[in-house]
This record gives C-alpha cells, sequence and structure tokens, in this order.
C-alpha cells in the first residue's frame, strides 16, 4: 500500500447480504493496512455498496454517491460505487455518475485493497466487472460490524428460483452454496468472538445445497443437515433463519426447529401473494393450498411460533378480486409480521412484459389498506404479549433515550422488526435476560427485567 495509510468510510445499503459483503470489503482493507473510520468526512475513500433490487433502493443508491460526491471539495479522493447497482447496470452507470472514480461489481468486492491500491498508484482503470459474483470462502476476511453479540452467516449466494418480478439471479446469478464444514467453522470463529446470534441469511435458505448435490451426489449440504450441525456445534445461543421459502420447508425441519433449544421458532416466508392465478403468474411454483399446509404444519407443531412474511400488491393483472382474497388471507391468519412492496418494474425481467400494469394511484391504495389491516392484528399480538415474561437479548442502549435499554425476543429479527424497550432493571449489551413485559404498542413493546 502506499506510503500514506488511506482512511476507508463504507456505506452499506440494502439488505443484510450486500451488508456482509461490506464486511468482507472492511476484513480485506483493514488487513492490508487501511484505517475504517466511522465519519464520512475523515475518509479519503468512501464505498457506497449499492442495491438495484427495486426502483426505490435505486434511487437511494444513486442519491447516496452523489451526496458522497459532495466531499470532494474537501479531503475524499477516491470515491468508489459497488454493489448490485453496479453490477446490473455496468456501463450505464459509469456514463451516468461522472462523480464516481470506481465502479466495482458484486463478483471483485473482495478485491477491493488491490483497486484502490492501482488507483491510488494511477492506474486509470474505472471499472472492474469480470467476476458475476463471488462466493466467500473459509480464508475470506470479515470484519463484523454489527453488534459484538451478533452477526449475519451468509451460506449461497445466487438463487436457483425465477420469480417473475425478481431481478436477483440477473445480478447475483445462480444458486451456489458454501459447503456445510466452511459454514460451521465460520459459525465457530464469530461465536468464539462474542457472537451469541446467528442469523442465517441467503436469497433461499431452502434451496440451500442444491447445487453442491448436484454436482457431487456424495454431498449431505441440506437446510436440515446445515441447521442440525450450526445447532450442534456453532455454540451459538440464537440461531435465527431468514427468508424461507414455503416449497422447501417439510415436517422434518419443523420437528428440528421444535426440538432444538437454540434454534428460534421464527420463521420468515416472503409469500408475495396467496391467489393462485397470481402465484401462477408471478412463477412462483406453489398453489393456495400447498402454502396452507405449510402454515398449518408449522402452527400445529409449534403454537407459538413468529410468522413472518411479505406481499407484492399491484402485480400486473391483480384484480380488486384478488387483491381482496389477499386481504382476508391476511386476516385469517392472523401473521406476527407482514411486510409489503407495491410493484416495481424491473427491466428484463417476465413480469415487465405482462399487460394490465396496475397504475400508481391502486398501489399505493392497496398498500395502505393491507398495512392498516395488519397494523390492527400486530396490536393484537402485541397486546397478548402483556404481563409475560420472555427471554430478551440486550442490543444496547436505546435508540430513542439514554435512559432506557433495548432488546429483542426471540420474534423480533434486527432491523426487520421492532424491539422491547426496557425502562427497570439492569444488564450489560449481549446479556440474555427475562423480560416480563408492561405495555404494548403497534410494533414495539416495553417491558422490565426481572
Amino acid at each position: 500500500m502506499s506510503e500514506n495509510k488511506k482512511k476507508v468510510h463504507i456505506i452499506s445499503l440494502g439488505c443484510p447480504k450486500n451488508l456482509v459483503d461490506s464486511e468482507i470489503m472492511y476484513g480485506t482493507l483493514k488487513n492490508t493496512g487501511y484505517d475504517l473510520v466511522t465519519e464520512k468526512e475523515q475518509a479519503d475513500t468512501i464505498i457506497v455498496n449499492t442495491c438495484g433490487f427495486i426502483e426505490e433502493a435505486k434511487e437511494e443508491s444513486i442519491n447516496t454517491v452523489l451526496e458522497a460526491a459532495k466531499l470532494k471539495s474537501g479531503k475524499l479522493q477516491k470515491l468508489v460505487v459497488a454493489g448490485c447497482l453496479t453490477q446490473r447496470y455496468k456501463d450505464d452507470l459509469v456514463d451516468g455518475l461522472p462523480e464516481a472514480d470506481l465502479f466495482v461489481g458484486s463478483g471483485q468486492f473482495q478485491n477491493i485493497d488491490d483497486i484502490l491500491e492501482k488507483a491510488y498508484q494511477g492506474d486509470t482503470q474505472k471499472t472492474y466487472f469480470n467476476l458475476p459474483t463471488y462466493l466467500q470462502e473459509e480464508s475470506t476476511p470479515r470484519l463484523n460490524s454489527q453488534f459484538s453479540h451478533r452477526a449475519y452467516l451468509k451460506i449461497s449466494e445466487g438463487c436457483k428460483k425465477r420469480c417473475a418480478f425478481c431481478a436477483i439471479p440477473l445480478i447475483r446469478g445462480n444458486l451456489q452454496s458454501r459447503k456445510i464444514e466452511h459454514i460451521v467453522s465460520e459459525a465457530k470463529l464469530l461465536v468464539a468472538s462474542g457472537v451469541k446470534e446467528l442469523i442465517v441469511i441467503s436469497h433461499d435458505f431452502t434451496d440451500y445445497g442444491w447445487d453442491l448435490k448436484k454436482k457431487d451426489s456424495n454431498r449431505t449440504d441440506s437446510p436440515y443437515n446445515l441447521l442440525k450441525a450450526l445447532s450442534e456445534e456453532s455454540g451459538a445461543q440464537w440461531i435465527r433463519v431468514l427468508y424461507l421459502y414455503p416449497d422447501g420447508i417439510d415436517e422434518e425441519m419443523v420437528q428440528l426447529i421444535k426440538n432444538s433449544s437454540n434454534l428460534v421458532s421464527y420463521f420468515d416466508m416472503p409469500l408475495q401473494h396467496i391467489n393462485n392465478s397470481m402465484l401462477k403468474s408471478m412463477n412462483r411454483r406453489m398453489t393456495k393450498e400447498e402454502i396452507l399446509a405449510c402454515l398449518g404444519t408449522i402452527r400445529k407443531e409449534i403454537p407459538n411460533a413468529v410468522i413472518r412474511t411479505q406481499f407484492i400488491v399491484g402485480y400486473p393483472g391483480e384484480t380488486a378480486e384478488q387483491f381482496d382474497e389477499l386481504v382476508d388471507f391476511i386476516k385469517e391468519q392472523k401473521f406476527d409480521r407482514v411486510g409489503a412492496f407495491q410493484y416495481s418494474t424491473e427491466e428484463n425481467t417476465k413480469a415487465a412484459t405482462l399487460p394490465n400494469q396496475v397504475s400508481e394511484d391502486i398501489k399505493q391504495l392497496r398498500y395502505e389498506k393491507l398495512m392498516s389491516v395488519q397494523q390492527v392484528i400486530s396490536k393484537e399480538k402485541h397486546n397478548k404479549l402483556v404481563d409475560k415474561t420472555l427471554p430478551v437479548i440486550i442490543d444496547g442502549v436505546s435508540d430513542e433515550t439514554e435512559l432506557l435499554l433495548q432488546g429483542r425476543y426471540e420474534g423480533q429479527a434486527p432491523d426487520i422488526d421492532g424491539v422491547i424497550y426496557i425502562n427497570e432493571g439492569k444488564a450489560k449489551q449481549g446479556d440474555i435476560v427475562q423480560v416480563k413485559i408492561t405495555e404494548s404498542h403497534n410494533y414495539d413493546l416495553v417491558g422490565t427485567i426481572i
């Protein structure tokens, strides 16, 4: 590296999978002598790790780059645009963002130290796209950016499904799974560093290992075997899995979660719709009847399981009757957590070519109605928790005020669900304590340590 040690600041946008990529860049740069700074104004180099999933995320990415570019009048020397948006739009983005110095695709971020070093030595190359995706290895450096007691554990890259509305396979490619032994090895290292909660992430957990077994029929990598190995070998106290598609949740997996004390009974299942015509048009390859059977299995075996899902409103061709069917389904199922997206037209996806596109006004109205229905359900669910005592992991001092602690019970994933504000009792960050719930709100709870 050049004699003057460079200060780097990374802005990570989008999903936790993108955050892990940022953590790999952090680890790589730290290992090669760069200073990592928390304030962007102090940085010689700013890296914006972008998201390119939906229109709103793309706009946020572009605006963040333009905001960072203003610092070029001061200390900032190199502005790097990395991640999904860069990979997806390549040369178009280079032409549209002359403010940026380097463009690094989703298959090149692991080489960020070499890329920066060459740039600081005068190399004029601006674009690095020659690999479609990168699958981390056992030796890949990574610096956990979460609270020290929790970490994301990425088990695969890409996706084998081809949902009609989704551009992820165009950006991240086909499914590439890490081997179980490598994942467990990383999990052990994270736990040894103080992590108590592992959050398993991928684009689709329930397809994990399919590609490995296709290449080698002797491999035994599967969602069940991975969960079992993590439960028995990692040493983590809480293991939470995100992005379980209902077509891969079977009774064997549900029984494993039910009978393993450190596998959190939290099912994050993006259903997207419930009307069979909509599901077929979305290329979801599941029917309403199969989804209901899956939900029935979970609730029969684990009555207290927390189920989180998400839906798309205003998908091309969605009629008022089909939307009403979705709303009725939400009322009947009473999900613990629901997120919703207004359909976003993504170029080069099948859904973008479909007739009967829904107007923006109707999308907004449907979104508001769906979320208002869920708000009532969420409040009812939270009211039932009042006076109950729950194990809670302490994330630290509250974001709202230094007078309160903030934590989560097993039914709350970080950053996407609500929190528990603790107004009585003492605990350290990372402690798992018993908390009696004293108040409930639409998305958050209040309690005291007992």
